[in-house]
């Protein structure tokens, strides 16, 4: 089962994939007016906090770089732990609070919900499951219209849960460049899913470790592409932005170890590039998502109109090649190790 486009198809998680332009396409027509309310009742936060975990918090991270990029709203990751393990009550009046959970029902993130809501932020659920108690607990909740996911890999629930923040900060800014960027993705989306990156299959395989590097928003997709290495192929990976891997991490970078760099067309692109080609001349197998690089091999990438929504294409190209990568290493990307689809943590 080495094809790429079409023999994953037995796979929850390829058919997962495969509906996202679908999925985000639902949630452009029936989601959107729910934000757009939501976002007119949420008057003037002063800033952002958001509640995740696992790919729901690197969705958050997206979320972050847009708010304090486009939106120029500070947003802080709260530490669930704060108010279900410690006791903690963090003062969040005047804040606008996103919690991110696909399933709504992990206590740690419906404890700071509560604790949120509480200390006097307008709290917003971002779910997959519209009768969840993260739902019934927000202040609103956004139906992120993803469909059943059986894949234990989150996918089209990762897409979405950013489509939805995405809409939702467009509107508090009133972002109409980024509002139009969005209605295009669907087929984008379409059309990333077969850009091919299988060029990573074996310098990955021969050393078994990687680094994935961003900057921006691109470092969210790199989290999201590290934690999908371990989760689905039981391969080693760390994610740094383009900056930080120069503080330490780059000196192990040497007789080819690999590094996937997710270049993306914003202001962040040439200095990302020439870190990428910094590594590639030291003897790193480098593979980067854009055309600015010298040294690094190039990989193919679907690109957009909006720098935001040019980072988030990324991630359904890498879906694509990790869901067969994880089956040519003889994994059944549907059923992770020690790993089950809804995760509950104090």
């Amino acid at each position: 089962m080495n094809d790429f486009r079409t023999a994953g198809s037995a796979t929850h998680m390829r058919r997962e994939i495969e509906e996202i332009p679908a999925a985000v396409r639902r949630l452009l027509a029936e989601g959107h007016p729910r934000i757009r309310q939501i976002a007119a009742g949420a008057g003037a936060p002063v800033f952002l906090a958001s509640v995740a975990r696992g790919s729901s918090d690197h969705a958050a991270t997206f979320l972050k770089y847009a708010s304090e990029i486009y939106l120029g709203l500070a947003m802080a990751s709260l530490g669930p732990s704060v108010s279900s393990v410690y006791g903690g009550r963090v003062r969040l009046d005047r804040a606008l609070v996103i919690a991110i959970s696909q399933s709504g029902a992990s206590p740690d993130i419906l404890s700071a919900v509560e604790s949120a809501s509480g200390q006097g932020a307008f709290t917003v659920g971002l779910t997959n499951t519209a009768d969840s108690a993260l739902a019934r607990l927000s202040g609103a909740a956004v139906d992120i219209c993803a469909g059943p996911e059986r894949s234990v890999a989150a996918t089209k629930t990762f897409v979405n849960s950013i489509v939805a923040g995405l809409l939702l900060l467009a509107e508090i800014g009133g972002d109409e460049d980024l509002l139009k960027a969005m209605a295009r993705l669907p087929d984008q989306f379409a059309g990333a899913i077969d850009v091919d990156w299988r060029a990573l299959a074996e310098p990955v395989e021969e050393r078994g470790s990687l680094y994935v590097i961003g900057r921006g928003p691109g470092l969210a997709i790199a989290h999201e592409a590290a934690l999908k290495f371990k989760e689905t192929c039981q391969i080693h990976a760390e994610a740094y932005s383009s900056a930080e891997v120069m503080h330490g991490p780059v000196s192990i970078v040497e007789n080819g170890y690999p590094i996937l760099a997710l270049g993306v067309r914003d202001a962040a692109e040439e200095g990302l590039a020439a870190t990428a080609d910094r590594m590639a001349a030291q003897g790193g197998a480098v593979f980067a998502t854009t055309d600015k690089v010298q040294k690094a091999s190039r990989l193919p990438f679907a690109a957009t109109d909006h720098p935001l929504t040019d980072a988030l294409v990324q991630i359904v190209s890498f879906y694509a090649f990790i869901e067969w990568f994880a089956r040519r290493r003889g994994f059944d990307p549907d059923v992770p190790k020690h790993l089950n689809k809804v995760t509950q943590t104090v």
